[in-house]
């Protein structure tokens, strides 16, 4: 037995020197670097694997080619069998490590970032061909902050996963590294923060906030847009860092090329590491996400229901949610099994807006001060004239009703206002179509326009 493990564990070893031959030696590292061979039995191979993260994303990419690679070594069919084992200290006895380790999962399991949701974990995050790049990328500076790909940006629209991912990392650090501080917070807090600072003049503490930690997470650079003082403080803040070999993860709706008002000197200072993007998810991506959903709530949705949802929502994961939260709501509240009749009548308005996919704040901006004769400039400024008033109701209206933006977000882009602000002039809009019969042909007029230079 012992020389047939000693031969198994030389076929594994060569099965993993060919492996490496086939794929980037970045994409080796990020997967197989934790990988340990702990033994065979009659016709399979035991290798341990850091997390099930490591576990299922193995298993879904590469097992079959190992195993292939196996029996062609072995002349014979070779099972291999994971499980999850961390490191155990090397300091002290083997005993004295083992009660170590426990102890540190124990504690592990209890410590929980007030910043961060604990749900956005690696293990939830669903890898698919549209954001394999970007979740690779944040694995790595998880196993290794400040070391590498630093700072780092995750772009692309509403939806993909971009703030799961860089609290994945946040979490991922804050519980494997105990001794490093994490700190996540959005432009918009960052900003109200700083400003606040100045009002108290507790600029000092402001600055050790965010200047003495070791991994920095800044969600949503895009509103830095016209805020010059907070880009000033987050130069500076950046360059404490960097200097520092601290980590920076940041994200945003658009590249760093496409974020207006922003300054040349902090444009660059994003631009100098690594920037992925975040496509939206294809078919089998869809699919695999749809089903864990449905796994987690423990709700009975036949197959052909979860795949009429994924063939007809391309647009991004909140919008699969989104349907299936709908799906579960109508089938708890009128007690009814799902089936595919219902589903296509319950999310007939999921199904039918394709040509709204990718439609911006900014196009919904210019066609509606094109209509109402104002400049684009007029429409997101500060002006509150009766001229200006009611066109800026209603692109913010329609700046909801069409995208996936808050409406924290939509009043960023209309000169920076509020979130109240925006909730006021939906509703009041609203309000006016059941009073005014010319609203709603005014309406449609400008969501065909819209759905029209959509392209």
């Amino acid at each position: 037995m012992e020389s047939g493990k000693k031969s198994y564990e030389a076929f594994w070893k060569q099965a993993l020197k060919d492996l490496m031959d086939d794929i980037s030696e970045q994409e080796f590292s990020t997967w197989f670097r934790g990988i340990e061979y702990i033994g065979s039995g009659d016709s399979q191979i035991a290798l341990s694997v850091p997390s099930s993260f490591i576990k299922d994303q193995i298993s879904q990419r590469y097992l079959t080619k190992i195993e292939e690679k196996l029996a062609e070594l072995a002349g014979q069919e070779l099972a291999v069998k994971f499980s999850i084992q961390k490191k155990a200290s090397s300091k002290g006895s083997h005993e004295e490590g083992g009660r170590l380790q426990k102890a540190e999962e124990t504690v592990t399991r209890k410590r929980q970032h007030p910043q961060l949701n604990k749900e956005y974990t690696f293990e939830r995050f669903i890898i698919g061909e549209s954001n394999s790049f970007a979740a690779n990328a944040a694995l790595a500076i998880s196993r290794n902050p400040g070391t590498g790909y630093n700072p780092c940006l995750i772009y692309g629209g509403v939806g993909l996963g971009k703030t799961h991912l860089v609290q994945a990392i946040g979490n991922s650090v804050y519980h494997e590294f105990p001794d490093l501080k994490v700190a996540y917070v959005t432009v918009e807090t960052f900003a109200n923060e700083f400003i606040l600072s100045i009002q108290k003049k507790t600029g000092h503490q402001f600055k050790n906030k965010y200047r003495l930690v070791d991994v920095l997470l800044i969600d949503d650079i895009q509103f830095l847009e016209g805020k010059e003082g907070t880009q000033e403080e987050l130069f500076h803040t950046f360059n404490a860092l960097y200097d520092a070999n601290k980590q920076m993860l940041f994200t945003s709706d658009r590249p760093v090329a496409e974020i207006r008002s922003l300054s040349d000197r902090l444009r660059s200072r994003f631009e100098r590491g690594l920037n992925v993007d975040l496509q939206p998810p294809n078919y089998e991506t869809r699919m695999a996400i749809l089903n864990r959903k449905v796994e987690e709530k423990k709700v009975n949705i036949p197959d052909e229901v979860v795949e009429v949802i994924c063939r007809n929502i391309n647009t991004n994961v909140r919008d699969l949610e989104k349907a299936l939260t709908k799906l579960i709501a109508y089938a708890e509240l009128v007690n009814k099994n799902i089936t595919l009749d219902i589903a296509r009548q319950q999310l007939k308005d999921f199904f039918a807006q394709p040509s709204q996919k990718n439609i911006t704040i900014e196009l919904i901006q210019k066609i509606v001060s094109d209509y109402f004769g104002l400049s684009y400039k007029d429409l997101r400024g500060k002006r509150r004239t009766k001229a200006v008033a009611f066109p800026r109701q209603v692109a913010m209206y329609l700046s909801r009703e069409l995208t996936e933006y808050s409406t924290t977000e939509v009043g960023a882009e209309f000169g920076g206002r509020d979130h109240t602000t925006v909730m006021h002039a939906c509703q009041k809009i609203e309000d006016r179509m059941k009073l005014d019969p010319n609203i709603e042909p005014t309406l449609q007029t400008l969501l065909k326009q819209i759905k029209e230079n959509n392209v």
